[in-house]
């Protein structure tokens, strides 16, 4: 959860890296909150509360997944990819799951370095 909030508090934080641990921690609970949303809209006969969530989610989720790309050496451009059907989604999908630079890149420091104690100078 601490991986959810922590996407949240970095609201339209666009710069820097973010790990693939952080990615998909955020698509699970992410997940769960839009399913949940979904039956209580369902039992309510509405869908106000799914849309609430999804705007207010929306530019954290962007951000997140420019970070994560950033991660892996590619420009949060590489986003628009996913307007290509089949074809450009599979691709992201594949960057996202490919691991970060294991150095220094030009969005920053590993943030998985970082986050398990290495001297940052």
């Amino acid at each position: 959860m601490e991986w959810y909030i922590s996407v949240l508090k970095n609201y339209a934080v666009f710069e820097g890296r973010a790990r693939r641990k952080e990615y998909w921690m955020f698509i699970l609970f992410h997940t769960i909150a839009t399913v949940i949303l979904t039956l209580v809209d369902g039992l309510l006969g509405t869908s106000f509360l799914s849309i609430i969530y999804a705007l207010a989610v929306f530019i954290p989720s962007l951000a997140l997944s420019v970070r994560r790309l950033h991660d892996t050496g590619r420009s949060g451009w590489w986003m628009l990819i996913a307007l290509i059907p089949i074809i450009g989604t599979l691709a992201l999908l594949v960057f996202v799951i490919l691991e970060g630079e294991e150095s220094e890149n030009q969005y920053g420091l590993n943030p998985k370095g970082a986050s398990e104690g290495e001297a940052v100078a």
